[in-house]
């Protein structure tokens, strides 16, 4: 093994970059989600060819070079599905998200370009112990009911404008003189989405991979123990209102249901990113979900506005326009007064 060694984004808790660790092989069968591994890289040609670093750089590894990732599960409707549960004998991975997310891809979308393929050199061992995520998480020594106001934005599916609503709402609650937290609470571990969030004037950012999960495609009992940690390292850092997004939609099995119920009565404004005027209606309905405010693409031109509000009656804004900035300002300042009073 004589390629350079990448770390993937997945490992930015860890100290994995700056201190040393053995790798060693270890039977299939002890394989478990979140295990940090090593594998020998093989681009395909016009596939994908970048890999996410732990500072969010994105970088360019070519054949036989190292990566060095986490175990884990995608099901992203419009892109790759794959687990490190279908990985064989012969340890040939693909690397399921640019973040070092590991497994076998088992449906690939027919618009996407051919995965970078992994193969499996050893687990990250020290002391004769193989590494997982959950022996990097931050956890909180004691937990306390989450009661802080909370922007929750969800969508109808991936790539629907979450990530951008959720600058464009961090900016203006910034520029209004708030402290905010921005937060992801599910999806599959990029570091771009809440490095967005920091780059809008979040004083802080957390996410699901902080608390040691390499994707939130996990059993909904495992997910909301996680769950709790995380809202308690967001509680701890103080914010006057938090930014969350959860990543995908509410049924998909990415835990955004949880997520939701475990929020409670913190959501004081929720805002539907959608990919499309009707998506808007079968996420209302099939999850029971009434949104303050819909947003994203279905949402960039005047008729879909318009479609949307005639469709579903919820308010609809793009945000991308400045003209909508003024109303949007207004309705977050009521949601936050609302929660005062």
């Amino acid at each position: 093994m004589g390629g350079k060694v990448f770390v993937g984004s997945l490992a930015r808790i860890t100290d994995l970059e700056s201190k040393p660790f053995d790798t060693e092989r270890i039977a299939r069968s002890d394989w478990e989600p979140g295990d940090y591994v090593l594998g020998e890289i093989t681009l395909a040609r016009g596939g994908f060819s970048e890999v996410e670093l732990c500072s969010g750089r994105l970088a360019r590894p070519v054949d036989g070079d190292l990566m060095l990732g986490a175990l884990g599960v995608r099901r992203a409707t419009l892109e790759v599905v794959g687990s490190f549960e279908g990985v064989g004998d012969d340890g040939v991975m693909d690397l399921l998200s640019a973040s070092g997310l590991m497994g076998r891809a088992t449906s690939v979308s027919g618009l996407f370009p051919p995965l970078i393929k992994v193969d499996y050199r050893g687990h990250a061992m020290r002391d004769g112990k193989k590494l997982n995520m959950r022996d990097f998480a931050k956890r909180r020594a004691t937990r306390t009911h989450y009661d802080i106001p909370t922007i929750l934005i969800v969508g109808t599916s991936m790539s629907a404008g979450k990530t951008t609503s959720a600058k464009i709402i961090i900016r203006e609650l910034t520029s209004l003189g708030y402290r905010v937290v921005g937060a992801k609470l599910t999806g599959s571990g990029r570091y771009r989405d809440i490095l967005a969030m920091s780059d809008s004037d979040a004083y802080a950012v957390f996410d699901f991979v902080d608390v040691g999960l390499p994707s939130s495609v996990v059993p909904p009992y495992e997910y909301r123990e996680c769950l709790a940690d995380l809202l308690g390292l967001i509680a701890g850092a103080k914010p006057d209102v938090v930014v969350a997004e959860a990543g995908a939609s509410p049924l998909e099995p990415y835990n955004g249901a949880t997520a939701l119920s475990e929020l409670g009565g913190a959501v004081v404004f929720t805002v539907l990113c959608a990919s499309d005027p009707y998506a808007v209606v079968g996420v209302m309905n099939g999850f029971d979900i009434k949104p303050d405010l819909v947003g994203g693409l279905a949402t960039s031109t005047v008729a879909g506005e318009e479609l949307v509000e005639k469709l579903c009656r919820a308010k609809a804004l793009n945000l991308l326009d400045p003209r909508s900035i003024p109303q949007l300002r207004h309705m977050l300042r009521r949601a936050l007064a609302a929660r005062r009073t």
